[in-house]
């Protein structure tokens, strides 16, 4: 279960600013299954995906680890590098093999405090993917759990 596609980096940034952040990317390839990080760990890093698909999941006491959340080309792995304690909300792990940009969150967030435009950028870009992954969320469980569902099938 995926939410619409949310505008990738490569049109949420101004391109000076996108090419700021490219130049600080590392090229990255996962296998099926691994884990990019854990609900609650230390948010160090975050990445674009170039090729394959991320899942989003949470934990649920009792109970295998909830997909909260599919990713695929473009679109950003993790957003708990930005907020302060920056420590992890879900957890991460691949669903196919992946390709991806990493990038070092210390130095993206040094990078936007040196550079507050490009900190105002990085900012709404991230703001901006919050929001829909929440009205998504909210969406999901809607149908999930209300009598009537989200209303969105009529």
């Amino acid at each position: 279960m995926s939410a619409p596609a949310t505008p990738g980096m490569l049109q949420a940034l101004p391109a000076e600013h996108r090419d700021r952040l490219m130049r600080m990317a590392s090229e990255v390839s996962f296998p099926l299954g691994a884990r990019l990080f854990e609900e609650g760990g230390r948010a160090d890093r975050f990445w674009i995906i170039r090729t394959g698909t991320i899942a989003l999941d949470m934990r649920v006491p009792g109970r295998r680890a909830v997909v909260i959340e599919n990713l695929r080309h473009n679109e950003l792995v993790g957003w708990s590098w930005l907020f302060g304690p920056h420590t992890w909300h879900l957890g991460a792990e691949t669903t196919t093999p992946v390709r991806a940009y990493e990038f070092d969150a210390t130095a993206v967030r040094l990078m936007c405090e040196e550079d507050p435009a490009l900190g105002a950028s990085v900012a709404r870009w991230v703001g901006d993917i919050l929001a829909h992954r929440l009205r998504a969320a909210r969406t999901r469980l809607l149908d999930l759990y209300a009598p009537y569902g989200s209303g969105s099938h009529l």
